[in-house]
């Protein structure tokens, strides 16, 4: 796939962001990526695994959830995934990336998809005054219950995008894995026998630690 560092936009484009952990990519990622993409009538939708996330530990390294993130979403229309907070340094702050995105693609409408989780701290993000500046926020609801900003981010404007939320976690497949069950039907059949030997040798090391 093009890598948006390179890629010569047409003008208007309406270019959709789902950042995020991807440690590892899951099945419930692919069908939030495949509603967004619809709901949100994009012309593209960038899935951006985050380089060194601000807020939370990894398992995985960079390059491998990178790896496993691109042959989840492989041949996914209207879906690429982009390297460009693994390949940048320091902390992935959204803000940033919002702004490297706008200065690649002037014409495109950057719309952010993030959680009502993540509506409900965004006052702790960095900058994070100046990301509705940037792009159109979409705000995908969990259980059903329709997203609430905190006081300290209110009045920020947001649209809610209704996708189907698969119940899986990342953190629940790293729990199966750390216990050497299996994630079948779980993660992507097209990465799942890496996913589990990815943690099949990680419990090894410790065991001979």
């Amino acid at each position: 796939m093009p890598d948006p560092a390179t890629e010569v936009p047409p003008a208007g484009r309406r270019t959709g962001i789902l950042g995020g952990s991807f440690d590892p990519p899951h099945m419930g990622h692919v069908s939030v990526a495949r509603d967004l993409v619809e709901e949100l009538r994009l012309d593209r939708l960038l899935v951006i695994p985050a380089g060194d996330p601000p807020h939370r530990e990894v398992t995985l390294p960079a390059e491998v959830r990178l790896d496993l993130t691109r042959r989840a979403f492989a041949d996914l229309p209207g879906i690429e995934v982009s390297p460009m907070e693994i390949e940048r340094a320091g902390p992935s702050y959204t803000v940033d990336t919002l702004e490297a995105l706008a200065r690649r693609f002037p014409s495109d409408r950057l719309v952010l998809a993030i959680g009502a989780d993540q509506l409900a701290a965004i006052h702790r993000w960095d900058r994070w005054r100046r990301i509705p500046e940037l792009a159109r926020i979409a705000v995908m609801p969990r259980r059903g219950r329709e997203p609430a900003p905190s006081p300290e981010s209110t009045p920020i404007e947001y649209v809610v995008a209704n996708v189907t939320r698969v119940d899986i976690s990342a953190s629940r497949i790293r729990q199966r894995l750390e216990e050497g069950r299996s994630v079948h039907l779980l993660v992507p059949e097209t990465i799942r026998h890496d996913v589990e030997r990815a943690w099949a040798g990680r419990r090894a090391r410790h065991v001979t630690q």
